[in-house]
């Protein structure tokens, strides 16, 4: 089965490389590269935004070039993982991951000032002249929400508390690193988050929740913080719950597959232990170097392995959750049929949080097949393979063009796995050269080795990281018709004109748009010629507004385009009746009015 990921861009920038298929012509254009310099700071503080060294590369597979380091502010961090799996011959070393580039990751490098201190009790009352309103970020990138009064505010015994469960090093008040935990990876959204919590267990995850439900202290569930729809990080003064120390293989079946492991687990890092023991992931995304196994699970990430091994609803056997009042439901079963009563499980994946925090969890992982073959594609329009480009290799650095200097609009990049190497690429060549006949394809290369393979992909994966850097990005995940799929970028281009630049790129094979509208910065003009014409196309096209990033606080309140006002408030009957006090990840996922008639008034 193949599996497609295909990329639009409105300016053609490069082009096609003129030699046979069967001689690839890459090797002279991958070249190496070396990490760029430090920042001054960072090597006089030993900061965590060094860049990673070429020897940390997981077993078969080199390390993608970096980003601009000393710009964005960037850390490489070593899995806990590590630690874990000492017992199957793995080390921290081996499971070094680099970690996706953050505009503010280094809170001196950062644009945003920290957040408030820790209120006293008698500093109670003056909540909503500190929270009233969600502080706005680059303009218009975020609406204003009015805080809950409902919600009570943290005070120091809730603190004195927490350190008795947590110790310590598991409640952080540093405000450098709360302020960092309160943005998320665009920059895009702020809150002003006074604590974050850092539990190692399923037990110190279900004390917390007890005792914020008693109190009714709002909770934000937090992962790898790569999520683009702002549901990851506080509104207000929500706690932070980060799961990262919660990262231990559990157990690996080696005959069916089967891997159980802790939520804060990150995904690249699995990818490692899995495929040592010749299985992989279910999944893969660009940010597996920084997600983590809870947060893809709770929303329901698709990633680039969708076409070929289905959804993670397909793919979790089983779930542990902890529930707002502290409620442990072991649900983490590894059966693979198991037909008795409802099948909770499904109620959490995709649930981003808001019923609650997943903190362990089972997956089926396929074999791994011994043959894959990767090729990149140049074709002349959409109908000739339903979507293209290739921009982000403008944007990033040590990633050259497999094609260079090209007048066509449309790239492909087609993965193919098999279990006979040479037999499958020879398919492959034969399926691109008469599809080059027939006038489908204008020109292609076939990846000679994995080297060549994993620079291909760094195109693909590489472009929600080169967009920011242009300063402003208003990202649409869609799911629309693939006949249809292209249309709105089209439509896009004529609306915003000059003022945007519009980017259009996604996995042809299930239908799912990434649709980026790039500007210096945030303008409520450009957002007017953006929504809701955005949301009305894809509803008026029986499209989905999220594919697989999720609503988040983005898209809470337009879930009415995709979904019919019963459905919604059947939603909130169950997000009422596992969340009375609505502590968990709020101001997400569901309209306020339906949740709360007066707060959506």
């Amino acid at each position: 089965m193949a599996l497609l990921s295909l990329l639009s861009h409105s300016r053609a920038r490069s082009s096609v490389l003129r030699e046979p298929l069967r001689q690839g012509g890459l090797r002279a254009l991958l070249a190496p590269w070396a990490p760029p310099p430090v920042h001054p700071h960072d090597r006089a503080a030993g900061h965590a935004c060094t860049p990673p060294s070429t020897e940390l590369s997981p077993p078969g597979r080199a390390l993608p070039p970096p980003l601009d380091w000393t710009r964005l502010g960037s850390r490489t961090i070593s899995s806990g993982v590590g630690t874990s799996l000492a017992q199957y011959g793995l080390t921290n070393h081996t499971l070094t991951s680099q970690r996706r580039s953050y505009w503010t990751l280094c809170p001196q490098h950062s644009s945003f000032g920290p957040p408030a201190g820790i209120a006293t009790k008698e500093a109670q009352h003056s909540v909503n002249d500190s929270f009233g309103v969600q502080r706005r970020t680059f303009g218009s990138a975020a609406e204003p929400i009015q805080r809950n009064p409902d919600y009570s505010v943290l005070n120091s015994d809730d603190v004195s508390y927490f350190k008795s469960i947590l110790g310590d090093n598991g409640v952080v008040q540093d405000k450098d690193r709360v302020a960092v935990a309160n943005v998320d990876w665009m920059g895009k959204y702020k809150g002003a988050s006074q604590l974050l919590l850092l539990p190692k267990s399923t037990n110190e995850v279900s004390k917390v929740l007890a005792y914020c439900d008693s109190r009714r202290l709002a909770v934000v569930p937090q992962g790898g913080n790569t999520g683009l729809v702002g549901g990851s990080v506080p509104v207000h003064d929500e706690v932070i719950v980060n799961l990262g120390g919660m990262d231990k293989i559990i157990s690996f079946d080696n005959v069916n597959g089967i891997l159980t492991c802790e939520a804060g687990c990150v995904l690249e890092n699995l990818s490692t232990f899995v495929e040592n023991e010749g299985f992989i992931m279910p999944l893969d995304l660009g940010a597996k170097g920084s997600c983590q196994i809870g947060g893809n699970i709770s929303t329901n990430a698709g990633g680039l392995r969708f076409i070929r091994y289905g959804s993670l609803h397909g793919n979790v056997l089983g779930l542990e959750v902890v529930l707002a009042n502290g409620t442990v439901l072991d649900m983490l079963t590894t059966l693979r049929k198991d037909n008795t009563g409802y099948d909770l499980k499904h109620l959490f994946v995709g649930s981003e949080g808001s019923l609650g925090i997943v903190t362990k969890v089972s997956i089926l992982t396929p074999a791994k097949l011994p043959s894959t073959n990767v090729a990149f594609l140049s074709c002349n329009d959409y109908m000739s393979c339903q979507l293209g480009g290739a921009w982000a290799m403008t944007h990033l650095e040590g990633v050259h063009n497999p094609l260079p200097v090209s007048p066509y609009k449309f790239y492909v990049l087609i993965e193919t796995t098999g279990s006979d190497e040479s037999y499958d690429k020879a398919k492959l060549e034969a399926f691109l050269l008469r599809s080059m006949e027939d006038g489908l394809v204008a020109d292609g290369v076939i990846a000679q080795d994995i080297s060549q393979a994993s620079n291909f992909w760094r195109i693909r994966e590489g472009i929600s990281e080169a967009s920011v850097k242009v300063g402003a990005v208003y990202k649409y995940d869609l799911s629309i018709p693939v006949e249809k799929l292209y249309d709105i970028v089209e439509e896009m281009r004529s609306r915003v004109g000059d003022t945007a630049e519009v980017l259009g790129y996604g996995h042809l094979g299930d239908g799912n748009l990434h649709l980026n509208i790039l500007s210096s910065k945030y303008s409520d003009n450009i957002l007017a010629q953006i929504e809701p014409f955005v949301y009305e196309w894809t509803a008026g096209h029986r499209g989905s507004i999220s594919a697989e990033h999720g609503l988040g606080l983005m898209k809470a309140e337009k879930i009415h385009y995709s979904k019919s006002p019963e459905a919604v408030q059947l939603m909130a009957s169950i997000k009422k009746l596992m969340d009375p006090n609505s502590i968990l990840n709020p101001y997400k996922v569901l309209p306020r009015s339906a949740l709360s008639p007066e707060q959506g008034n």
